[in-house]
């Protein structure tokens, strides 16, 4: 947890605050300050690379080579693919046997530095280290202008997201369940092709926007105008990827505290009754990730699930992905799991449920399929 100083430089660590560590996991990229939004909060731009190109997503050809290529095929435990490891280690991440290729005879690492030259020294003022995973810049994208170089613009996706917030404005950082949650859709995108989804607690919208380059439509919806009005920034940002395959992301506000969708004209975000009858016809795919962190909107989500896919026309799957962070509580004197194990229990009451009208049916999907973005898939996946 980081509040990150008035310089923004160095951080410092309070316990009112939390930072999301997808950022300092992204291999050899410099995420960049571009604005501060509505309430003060710095805004970064980050971009996170495809292992592939929208033009093979569109056509399907990705998926072909993974299912029938040799090359390409998946190990478990949730392992890449070897070609997407290749291209992982082009990014800036060693493997086993590159780290064992570092040690010496006493099985020390052994870090080759290329020499300082006067240049360097005298530069060191004016510079600041490219590792370093904050770096901050007032100004326009251009400072990409490096990394777009090196991959195509149908190989990354743009985020502005902050780095630090409190609880409440969690939904403004890139989650690692997200990631998971994209990488499912990416693997099986044949079932999710041309459909009508809807995405809760969307945030900055990176899930909805990956799908949106599979998917007719994704409705990606969350609360707080700051946060949809980035979330709508960045559907702008990637607008590019979804119409190479006829998709689109529409922004809106659906709060679990409420019983009814927003549809004041007057408000930014609201539902206009033709997109709710569009939803509720059409919808076949609903998705949330990383949003079980507190009881109350765990219960408020639930709700909200049985009230949409009660009144859906068709039956609808809900794919839900999270991290199970695990706090060591006094209380119990142990390493404990206090959200998820709420989460458990509530998923496993809504199974349970008999209303002579809906049936739940839940099951678990390992998450051993090939990874398509870069990011760390620990297993509390």
């Amino acid at each position: 947890m980081v509040d990150l100083a008035e310089e923004m430089d160095n951080p410092t660590f309070r316990s009112d605050t939390v930072l999301s560590d997808v950022h300092l996991h992204c291999p050899s990229k410099r995420h960049l300050m571009v604005r501060l939004n509505a309430v003060g909060q710095p805004v970064f731009l980050s971009h996170f690379k495809l292992l592939w190109s929208t033009g093979d997503l569109a056509s399907g050809k990705h998926v072909r080579e993974i299912t029938t290529g040799r090359e390409h095929q998946c190990r478990s435990g949730g392992e890449l693919c070897d070609k997407d490891r290749r291209n992982i280690k082009k990014e800036g991440e060693f493997n086993n046997e590159g780290v064992e290729a570092l040690l010496d005879d006493d099985g020390d690492l052994d870090v080759v530095r290329r020499p300082r030259s006067a240049s360097d020294l005298e530069a060191e003022d004016l510079s600041r280290d490219i590792v370093c995973p904050v770096i901050l810049m007032k100004g326009k994208e251009d400072a990409f202008e490096d990394e777009e170089q090196e991959c195509t613009c149908s190989d990354v996706v743009k985020i502005e997201h902050t780095m630090a917030t409190p609880l409440e404005d969690v939904g403004k950082q890139v989650w690692r369940a997200a990631f998971l949650l994209a990488d499912y859709m990416l693997f099986k995108r044949d079932m999710f092709r041309c459909c009508s989804m809807l995405e809760l607690g969307g945030g900055t919208g990176i899930t909805s926007i990956i799908m949106g380059t599979v998917a007719k439509r994704v409705y990606c919806t969350d609360v707080g105008e700051d946060l949809l009005a980035m979330c709508e920034q960045n559907v702008a940002l990637n607008k590019h990827l979804m119409e190479a395959g006829g998709g689109e992301v529409k922004v809106k506000e659906l709060n679990w505290l409420k019983d009814e969708f927003c549809t004041d004209p007057e408000a930014p975000y609201s539902w206009s009754e033709e997109e709710i009858a569009d939803l509720l016809d059409h919808c076949s795919v609903i998705m949330a990730a990383d949003v079980f962190y507190d009881d109350d909107l765990t219960d408020a989500l639930f709700r909200t699930l049985y009230r949409i896919t009660r009144n859906l026309r068709n039956s609808c799957t809900v794919y839900l992905a999270l991290e199970k962070r695990l706090n060591f509580t006094l209380r119990h004197m142990d390493i404990t799991c206090e959200a998820y194990s709420h989460f458990r229990n509530t998923l496993n009451d809504l199974e349970n449920l008999q209303d002579g009208k809906m049936k739940y049916t839940v099951e678990p999907i390992k998450p051993d399929f090939c990874q398509f973005l870069v990011y760390e898939r620990i297993e509390q996946l």
